[in-house]
């Protein structure tokens, strides 16, 4: 039986309990064959426990009088609609029960430039990579298709990287969202089980132009630059030593487009 892939909007429903059962059992079983998307996961949880813990005083206030619902209904036809600070009220009493990745976007400010690009690519390899069924959406004997889908989303032209001399083929790629639009992410492997995302999407204003830093997040590491505009991130498990060269393999054929 064919499943769909899961996504981060998958998770991140999973962890607000509003996937319907089907759904949320193969999100759980995925869970449990993937410990490191779990471990994050379970951070969002946690992070939407404390929140709910620190707006719970809020939410147990008595409701004021002025927004009782009977007395709401009874007065409509005989006073004007509620002030503007009623109305602020009553979305601030159901604020506690939101959660997951919205409301921690709120409370929890984004990382900007290259620090997102590359938590970005690390989260794409963190989902993506472990999937041995579709961790990609083209595949590459698609590869035209994919560019040319790809550059039409990004509204830029896309080279997908050749890693063959660095000992990694092309698996394929996709689209993801991220929160600063969307990225084109390119999956290779070594053929012993070893993989690495490219990650790349069109900057905004921070590190239009950035040199080659070393990122990391968990178990996934690599680096991530700038270039006109456009950002680029290299994401594995291997060692430094070894990504390094690859990274630089990349760069040098985006700057030949």
């Amino acid at each position: 039986m064919n499943h769909r892939p899961i996504t981060e909007d998958d998770l991140h429903a999973y962890v607000d309990d509003v996937l319907e059962p089907e759904r949320r059992a193969e999100v759980g079983a995925y869970l449990a064959d993937h410990p490191e998307v779990a471990k994050r996961v379970a951070g969002f949880a946690d992070q939407r426990e404390l929140l709910r813990a620190a707006l719970a005083p809020i939410a147990e206030e008595p409701l004021p009088p002025e927004l009782n619902l009977s007395r709401i209904v009874e007065s409509r036809t005989r006073r004007p609609p509620p002030t503007w600070w009623a109305i602020a009220a009553m979305l601030l009493l159901s604020i506690g029960g939101l959660g997951g990745w919205v409301v921690r976007s709120s409370v929890e400010p984004s990382p900007g430039g290259l620090a997102a690009l590359a938590q970005e690519a690390a989260y794409s390899y963190n989902v993506y990579a472990p999937d041995r069924v579709r961790p990609v959406e083209v595949r590459a004997s698609d590869a035209a298709q994919l560019v040319q889908w790809v550059s039409s989303r990004l509204n830029r032209p896309i080279r997908v990287p050749d890693l063959a001399n660095s000992g990694y083929r092309l698996m394929g790629g996709r689209l993801v969202a991220t929160q600063h639009g969307p990225a084109a992410m390119f999956m290779y492997d070594d053929d012993h089980g070893s993989r690495v995302v490219v990650l790349t999407r069109p900057m905004t204003s921070a590190d239009q132009n950035a040199p080659m830093t070393a990122q990391s997040s968990g178990s996934a590491s690599g680096f991530a630059w700038a270039d006109n505009g456009i950002g680029y991130s290299l994401v594995g498990e291997a060692p430094a030593e070894t990504l390094r060269p690859i990274a630089n393999e990349v760069r040098r054929q985006a700057r030949a487009i």
